[in-house]
């Protein structure tokens, strides 16, 4: 559990402390020097366009860990508000928010995602619209799950018999007893949207050059897989090593909340 989470506790201080932390301009052409292999001066090398790999590493960093994370909490927003209205609006209300649920849920995520930036275009806002529409519904479902076993519970009778608003029982009893559930959810959906930053970053509907992103420096070293492989691995790995760290954490997360619930 300590080496999961000091894993992920590197990750986001290189979120944090990345742009401090690389050793040259990220943006900085040098000609003479492209496509170098790792060395004293370039640890990890350097792209087509002679721009030291370690460098955008770390410029990368905060772009794709720290949008995945204001899209997962933008997503956790919404689907918290769509699925406690389900819960508290009645049964035509709960029928409504559920089959639209269903039917963002009939498509992949990726693909819709893909659409919405294909119609709009290119674009880091373009980007956090697409993966922030198609990303709310699992935690919708969830929050509608648990707001449906707490609707009867004795001490919610009494609220709203009390004349409580539904606001003001959500904010009490609702959210306070799904926080848990709603951690261990966002941990899996934050690693999937670092997936997706990445993704649509590689097909060049994500952050645009020059700037540094994980999935657009694949994009860039895709024409050079076989002349230096390293380029698309660094990336490749960050990505990888970040989501798997991540994705312990909610594991672990989950079995010790399901261990102290026992």
């Amino acid at each position: 559990m300590r080496s999961v989470l000091a894993l992920a506790l590197i990750f986001i201080l290189l979120a944090v402390l990345g742009p401090v932390l690389a050793p040259y301009d990220p943006a900085a052409i040098n000609i003479p020097n492209r496509l170098g292999p790792p060395s004293a001066d370039w640890l990890l090398g350097t792209d087509a366009l002679g721009r030291d790999i370690l460098s955008r590493l770390l410029h990368g960093a905060r772009w794709s860990l720290g949008l995945a994370f204001l899209i997962s909490v933008i997503g956790l927003c919404i689907g918290t508000v769509v699925g406690l209205v389900a819960a508290q609006g009645g049964k035509l209300a709960d029928w409504s928010v559920m089959r639209t649920t269903d039917t963002f849920l009939a498509f992949p995520e990726l693909v819709a995602a893909v659409v919405i930036a294909g119609l709009l275009g290119a674009g880091t806002g373009t980007l956090i619209l697409a993966l922030s529409v198609t990303g709310w519904m699992r935690y919708a479902r969830v929050v509608r799950g648990i707001g449906l076993a707490l609707k009867s519970r004795g001490y919610v009778v009494q609220a709203k018999l009390a004349g409580m608003s539904p606001l003001v029982i959500a904010h009490r009893h609702y959210i306070p007893a799904m926080m848990p559930s709603l951690i261990v959810v966002w941990t899996g959906m934050f690693a999937h949207t670092i997936l997706g930053i990445s993704a649509l970053g590689f097909l060049g509907f994500g952050v645009q050059p020059p700037t540094a992103e994980w999935g657009t420096m694949l994009l860039d070293a895709r024409i050079h897989i076989r002349s230096t492989p390293l380029q698309m691995i660094w990336p490749g790995l960050a990505v990888a090593i970040s989501v798997l760290a991540i994705n312990l954490c909610g594991d672990a997360l989950r079995d010790s909340l399901a261990a102290r619930n026992s």
